[in-house]
């Protein structure tokens, strides 16, 4: 058993819900977010390298259009990683995005023409499931009783910066 400030002893399962141990957890955690990042970020700029190698004659339409839209794909997921480090969440439009980005570079690489119809036919259901989700989405309820968790993180986010904002104009 731990001890408490009060010298009364704590049981393990108060322990674990300690404000300390969360908060190691959460530092842990974004110390993960950060590695991915920066593991995301060196990739993007090695896909941009072979980006700009593909560009150079012969130029060929597929490879360079597939290479752009990985490159946007990469860019969605840094910009889902960064909004997770600023507010703690993961925003569903920025992932549906991505996976909207996804099915379409599939599509586009592999060419609509050379694709069995089923698979096609299978990737546009998938696409306007995802359309829906993004337009569903602005209409589903606060996921907390009264409280909106976009609402109140952008908030809180936007109140950190104009106190950052404030503090730089002295």
């Amino acid at each position: 058993m731990i001890m408490d400030n009060s010298s009364s002893p704590l049981p393990w399962y108060r322990w674990l819900n300690s404000s300390r141990v969360i908060r190691l957890l959460e530092t842990v955690q974004d110390l993960i977010v950060v590695c991915l990042c920066i593991g995301l970020f060196s990739f993007m700029v090695l896909q941009l390298r072979e980006m700009v190698l593909s560009l150079l004659p012969p130029l060929q339409f597929q490879p360079v259009t597939s290479d752009i839209l990985f490159l946007l794909i990469l860019v969605e997921l840094f910009r889902l990683l960064i909004i997770y480090l600023q507010e703690h969440r993961v925003s569903i439009g920025v992932a549906v995005e991505v996976s909207i980005v996804s099915v379409l570079r599939e599509i586009i690489v592999r060419g609509v023409l050379e694709t069995p119809w089923i698979q096609v036919l299978v990737a546009c259901a998938f696409l306007l499931v995802l359309g829906a989700l993004l337009i569903i989405r602005v209409w589903i309820p606060p996921t907390f009783e009264g409280i909106d968790p976009e609402q109140v993180m952008s908030e809180r986010y936007r109140s950190r910066n104009h106190k950052f904002e404030q503090y730089e104009k002295v």
